[in-house]
């Protein structure tokens, strides 16, 4: 930085770490709801509201409603093996991947005959 004083240096620096400090704020993720303080007072309407349409839902004969909500993709795993031969001819190499399905994780929320939330579990499949 030719030409430039230590006093613009340091306006810069203070500069750079402020935007780094806001940016580093504004991604702060929010606070995961308590789910058990929630039973006997939420509703499939408040659900929708917050976390979207779900995944699937499904009324059952005595009214309630059992909703899912699609969180996240889980993570994978793959390895992969393989052989070759080098030659005076050349080469050749054979090799195989195996990677396990892909998971996906979602909330499932009941909700009573009269809307209300009667509980709430996490799944994986």
């Amino acid at each position: 930085m030719k030409g430039r004083s230590t006093a613009q240096i340091w306006a810069l620096a203070r500069l750079f770490m402020t935007v780094l400090v806001l940016a580093d704020a504004g991604c702060a993720s929010a606070p995961k709801p308590d789910w058990n303080q929630r039973i006997g007072q939420y509703t499939f309407d408040d659900a929708v509201r917050e976390l979207g349409p779900p995944a699937s839902s499904t009324r059952l004969t005595d009214g309630s409603v059992v909703a899912e909500w699609f969180q996240k993709h889980g993570s994978q795993m793959s390895f992969g093996f393989g052989t070759g031969a080098f030659g005076p001819g050349g080469g050749v190499g054979v090799g195989q991947t195996v990677t396990t399905p892909p998971k996906a994780h979602f909330l499932r929320l009941t909700f009573g005959p009269d809307g209300k939330l009667l509980s709430h579990e996490k799944i994986t499949r």
